[in-house]
């Protein structure tokens, strides 16, 4: 059996991180995910909200690096939290337990959202699984004019591999 959800949208508040009483952390957090297509009668596009927590080493890079508004990318398994409250009345709710966090923009210096390709995977891997690192800044962009050691190659247009 297979149970494995991936989901890109946007916080829509702070994720709300806490520890339990044995001292695991864990955090709460909300997506706002859009959905594909418009509303055939509004012509809107409509919005799910998606509950998701994360645990350990995850839990702390989201607290960290992510707030309200930011892009992330998450993968996890789908878990129902159905319960029954003190009146009898059953209660349905669907929760994504998530597994691994990536970055799915990049923040300018001014600290404005950018949509940008996020940092290798394996980076992405490495800080989901408990070491949180801030993504380098990209080097510094060399300008068109630095060009003098380069040689100019003449091409049959064939590809040389």
């Amino acid at each position: 059996m297979l149970n494995r959800v991936i989901l890109m949208g946007r916080l829509t508040r702070d994720p709300e991180f806490k520890q339990t009483t044995s001292g695991t952390p864990f955090c709460r957090f909300s997506l706002a995910i859009n959905r594909q297509f418009a509303n055939k009668e509004t012509g809107e596009r409509e919005t799910d909200f998606v509950d998701c927590t994360a645990w350990r080493g995850t839990a702390e890079f989201i607290a960290r690096y992510f707030a309200k508004g930011n892009m992330i990318l998450v993968e996890g398994e789908l878990r129902n939290n159905n319960y029954t409250d003190n009146n009898g009345v059953k209660h349905y709710a669907m929760n994504v337990l998530v597994n691994n966090a990536s970055f799915c923009e990049s923040k300018n210096s001014d600290g404005q959202q950018n949509s940008a390709p996020a940092p290798a995977p394996h980076q992405q891997i490495q800080d989901a699984l408990g070491t949180p690192t801030r993504p380098q800044a990209s080097a510094p962009v060399q300008s068109i004019d630095d060009l003098a050691e380069f040689e100019e190659l003449l091409s049959d247009g064939e590809v040389p591999f």
